[in-house]
């Protein structure tokens, strides 16, 4: 049995860059780029995820990843937290879309929103059941990479009862930098099910069930979401961290969770 849905690492079509060489690659939506996946999508009869650095008609750049399915262009997810290096070239998305597929729902994270569990809590009380987080995460071998995703990813998956697949580019690029690859799929319980973390291009192939994701999600002691208590967080979306001397405070996306329950 082939796969459904192909999911490429971030900004797998244009490159990574934090640069503003990035500004001469980046193309408006829908582009040729755009088209080009859509294309493959159709042709191949399976839905793909494809990164690229997005350009607006206001000529802002967005770290962005398409939905494409062989229906056509199914959306588009633009990177909400950008780290300190991104934040001079990129600008930040504010839209957590989620996006069905032969009975399945799913969102998806960038790289370094994978790091802030409110955004997967969002994606989980709107629907989602499998989180993709595409990567272009440089720096460090395989096996370093390997234990810093596995310090938060189980997290995500397990706190929300979703399946969590992430991706990372692998390789030198044209900017000189390294990228280690790896390749992680973990169930509703955060345990690793599928893996790749040789450093080398592949593909790796997994399969999700439903029967995994409703072992988690029946269960009244391993399901957590339904037991939350929004009205004891409020202060969450208002609080911002104390900045140090000589930092700028970010501040956090007004969205009321109430809303999403």
């Amino acid at each position: 049995m082939g796969a459904d849905l192909v999911c490429f690492p971030e900004l797998n079509l244009t490159g990574y860059s934090a640069r503003d060489s990035i500004r001469s690659v980046a193309e408006l939506i829908p582009g040729v780029a755009t088209d080009a996946v859509v294309r493959m999508a159709r042709d191949s009869g399976i839905l793909i995820l494809a990164g690229l650095a997005e350009k607006d008609d206001r000529g802002r750049i967005f770290a962005s990843h398409l939905v494409a399915s062989p229906e056509g262009l199914c959306g588009v997810y633009r990177k909400c937290h950008l780290s300190p290096f991104e934040q001079s070239v990129y600008c930040g998305g504010d839209s957590l879309p989620v996006f069905n597929f032969k009975g399945a729902t799913f969102g998806v994270e960038l790289c370094y929103d994978t790091h802030f569990p409110e955004l997967s809590t969002l994606f989980a009380l709107k629907g989602a059941e499998i989180l993709f987080c595409p990567h272009a995460s440089p720096r460090g071998t395989p096996e370093q990479k390997q234990s810093n995703w596995l310090r938060h990813l189980p997290a995500r998956a397990y706190d929300n009862g979703v399946f969590v697949v992430a991706c990372n580019q692998t390789g030198i690029n044209t900017e000189g930098l390294e990228f280690p690859g790896l390749a992680l799929v973990l169930n509703p319980l955060g345990e690793v099910i599928a893996e790749h973390a040789n450093g080398e291009e592949a593909v790796l192939l997994a399969n999700l069930t439903a029967a995994e994701l409703s072992h988690v999600r029946e269960n009244k002691m391993r399901y957590f979401l339904p037991n939350r208590r929004p009205g004891l967080y409020e202060g969450l979306m208002k609080s911002r961290p104390a900045a140090r001397p000589g930092e700028k405070k970010i501040d956090f996306l007004d969205i009321r969770i109430d809303d999403m329950i």
